[in-house]
């Protein structure tokens, strides 16, 4: 999350109006986040999320982002639900740009989670893939593999500012994805940005997921790569294999994955480790003037990438069961 465009007083008035949740009582920025401006809104009739789209998003996706977290919330998948106006629309338009208003999730995100999350983490994030099954509105991944080499094209003359020879070690691991990305695992919608940010707990117990903005369809087992990418290494940039042990053990209790997902899953976790280094890559060195908002270090997942290197199989992951036995 993150705030991009200013709303003025007068206009968001009218806006909110049109939901009928009653007089806007408070109305902040909530700073965290690169993709959209977001906004804690507080009103008369209780908490909401407003979330204007901007340019990065297209407007043609919302329908699915929002639709898929009604199909969700009806399969008991706890998350956001988006608010309809008074004429039965759940899009409108704020200050030049796309806009819902959400449900507010109770809970906080844990900084710092312990095996204890994780193993949460991987039995919530089975079953929104199971719960997405049906989810009839499909999504091509803009950040799949297809879209990595024009991405890093886009900052490859800068990359070098960053960190000595970063654009010649992320083009030999778009040539090396370019000749070893596997196809024909088990395919459905994914969340693909479930950062411990986007998970909320009461206590120890899993409340649920927000951020649905990067959904899509793709491989499952690469949903549970940025997963164990974004929870399972500490801040020195260590593997913490109770933690990995944890999530992909609570997450193949609920959907047990194949042989060939087990097999596929430390290509896939170094895959995600690129697709972060190069979104990051880019948003470090685009921030648009005068936005508030914290760029992401693009280097913590170079060291992912590198520790990912050095694995040959599943069982390097701390996996000590099922088919991980290979």
């Amino acid at each position: 999350m993150a705030v991009y465009t200013d709303v003025g007083d007068d206009e968001l008035a009218q806006f909110i109006d049109t939901y009928g949740i009653g007089p806007v009582v408070s109305f902040k920025g909530i700073a965290e986040g690169v993709e959209n401006s977001n906004y804690l809104l507080k009103t008369a009739t209780g908490t909401y999320i407003l979330t204007l789209y901007e340019k990065r998003v297209d407007a043609a996706d919302l329908p699915f982002f929002l639709g898929l977290m009604e199909h969700l919330a009806e399969r008991g998948i706890s998350c956001p639900l988006p608010l309809k106006s008074t004429s039965g629309q759940a899009i409108g338009q704020l200050a030049g740009r796309p806009a819902a208003i959400v449900t507010f999730l109770e809970g906080i995100w844990h900084r710092h989670p312990t095996a204890v999350h994780t193993k949460a983490l991987g039995a919530a994030l089975a079953r929104f893939h199971l719960a997405g099954a049906d989810f009839a509105i499909p999504r091509a991944n803009a950040l799949g593999p297809a879209g990595w080499r024009p991405l890093f094209e886009r900052c490859a003359m800068r990359a070098n500012e960053v960190a000595p020879r970063l654009a010649e070690e992320i083009a030999g691991e778009l040539d090396f994805f370019d000749r070893t990305w596997p196809v024909g695992l088990p395919a459905g919608v994914i969340h693909a940005d479930l950062f411990p940010d986007n998970v909320f707990f009461l206590g120890d117990q899993l409340s649920g997921l927000i951020d649905f903005y990067f959904a899509c369809n793709d491989m499952l087992v690469y949903d549970l790569g940025i997963c164990l990418n974004s929870w399972c290494f500490e801040p020195d940039g260590s593997y913490n294999y109770t933690k990995g042990r944890a999530m992909l053990a609570a997450y193949d209790a609920v959907r047990p994955l194949s042989a060939e997902e087990w097999q596929a899953l430390p290509l896939l976790c170094r895959g995600s480790a690129l697709r972060f280094l190069l979104t990051r890559l880019y948003d470090w060195l685009n921030v648009p003037p005068g936005a508030l908002v914290r760029p992401k270090d693009p280097l913590e997942y170079r060291v992912k990438l590198a520790f990912h290197r050095t694995i040959r199989s599943a069982r390097d992951y701390g996996v000590d069961f099922g088919a991980g036995r290979e």
